[in-house]
């Protein structure tokens, strides 16, 4: 059961760490299949992490020798620097990350490390392993999140007097500012942070010294190696520790509503890029051309994000099937966690710089947002609240408006270029005042509920998205 690989001219031994109770070579396509290193191997600094700290408890608590815990810890610390510096290459036949650096260090420093697994699985490694694992990605993706908060909150400190139309159904409803639309979805980034956090949070307990499903006979401190590794608390049950991914799950799903929220946003500007719309314009650095149509502008970083989160999506629903049917404690099924985790995580971390690049680049072309905002009857509501103001009931007021609009609809006029007899024959509450009213401007500013596009809320929700950047990025 044992066999060979060179590592820079050193002869490094493979052995089946799991090898004793057979007595057949493994099938090479069964190793091939069995195989994990190739995508579980990013997470050789998260292993060593573990190891390391593992290795320190074991000496604490008497299990293993001083001597034997320095001798893992300085071999440890030298793998890590050789795989680091590309010195080392994992091979298939050791499996996973795990048993390679195992069986690297068993080569460097003989006996001691064979103490290394002592009180410990492979179950436990590899859980404790990806939680490390995934703390650390959870910061950048937040840390990226808050990049583009930031982009936002400056696009929208220069648009709070940029008038566009608000849409609901894709039709012109009601005039808000362009920085009111940004906010909101500057709102909804700042709820995908908190939800990471959250994540973060559930995840930051240590499974490590679950064993492989039923703890340890060896008198070890849970806690203390909890504490080495910067985890709150070890597992309480240690079935749950080695048997759940509802922490790589409760991340995917994170993810996969970040992804939306980005979908969306790049829905609205490849909308707004186009000549239908043309409220935007983004930097040629953030574009494409076409390969016949010299004319071309293709707003493919946002097609690119839309097209993405159908694979994030994908990653989400793969290890919720995988999942689904598993028996407590560990399935061999649970190997299949990883991919999709890193997908996702490799997926998001390219999208959010890129995209936060397009946004901060982009520029606003207020001129034809606000000859949008002239159309569509938009200020039918502020005219009906108009002559609920005057004492109308509301509904009465709807109706009146109603025919306003249809009577505008056939003369070819909007609201605000019907002459004051024109309304009078509606309503004779109208008076002079109703032009002040009808105006885009002043129908956006009168809308200064708490939440609403009238500057002074803008600016306020441009000031809380700058609190809640400083907050979150401590």
């Amino acid at each position: 059961m044992k066999k060979s690989m060179y590592f820079y001219g050193e002869r490094v031994s493979i052995m089946k760490l799991w090898g004793g109770r057979f007595r057949k070579e493994t099938d090479s396509l069964v190793n091939d299949f069995n195989a994990s290193i190739h995508f579980d191997g990013r997470m050789y600094r998260e292993d060593i992490q573990g190891s390391q700290a593992h290795a320190a408890m074991l000496a604490k608590c008497g299990i293993i020798s001083q001597a034997d815990q320095a001798a893992i810890q300085q071999g440890l610390a030298d793998i890590l620097a050789d795989v680091e510096a590309g010195r080392v290459e994992f091979t298939p036949e050791n499996e996973d990350i795990h048993m390679n650096i195992e069986a690297l260090l068993t080569e460097r420093i003989g006996g001691a490390g064979k103490r290394l697994h002592t009180a410990r699985s492979r179950n436990d490694q590899v859980a404790v392993d990806l939680r490390l694992y995934l703390r650390r990605e959870v910061a950048t993706v937040k840390g990226q999140i808050l990049d583009l908060l930031e982009a936002i909150a400056h696009q929208a400190q220069q648009h709070q007097h940029t008038v566009m139309p608000g849409y609901t159904h894709l039709q012109r409803a009601q005039p808000v500012s362009f920085a009111h639309h940004l906010l909101a979805y500057a709102a909804m980034l700042c709820r995908d942070v908190q939800r990471l956090e959250d994540c973060a949070g559930r995840m930051n307990v240590c499974p490590l010294g679950s064993g492989a499903l039923a703890g340890t006979t060896y008198p070890i401190d849970r806690w203390d190696t909890a504490r080495a590794l910067g985890f709150d608390a070890p597992c309480g049950n240690s079935l749950d520790g080695v048997s759940d991914r509802d922490y790589a799950l409760e991340l995917l799903s994170a993810l996969s509503i970040l992804m939306m929220h980005l979908s969306r946003f790049s829905e609205e500007i490849i909308l707004w890029c186009s000549w239908e719309f043309k409220f935007i314009e983004l930097d040629d650095a953030y574009s494409t051309g076409s390969s016949i149509m010299p004319q071309k502008k293709n707003p493919d970083v946002a097609e690119l994000v839309r097209g993405k989160t159908g694979r994030v999506y994908g990653d989400l629903m793969g290890l919720l099937t995988t999942m689904k049917g598993l028996p407590l404690a560990y399935n061999k099924d649970m190997q299949e966690d990883k991919e999709p985790v890193f997908d996702a995580i490799d997926t998001v971390e390219m999208c959010l710089p890129v995209f936060t690049g397009m946004i901060a680049t982009m520029r606003v072309l207020p001129e034809n947002m606000r000859r949008a905002a002239g159309g569509g009857f938009i200020n039918a509501t502020d005219c009906a609240d108009y002559l609920t103001k005057k004492g109308m009931p509301f509904r009465d007021a709807y109706t009146a408006v109603g025919n306003l609009v249809y009577y505008c609809t056939q003369q070819g006029k909007t609201l605000e270029e019907l002459t004051l007899e024109e309304l009078q024959a509606v309503s004779p509450l109208f008076g002079p005042d109703v032009y002040e009213a009808l105006g885009l401007e002043a129908c956006m500013e009168q809308r200064g509920s708490y939440g609403g596009p009238a500057i002074s809320e803008t600016t306020r929700q441009i000031q809380q998205v700058g609190d809640f950047i400083r907050e979150h990025r401590g």
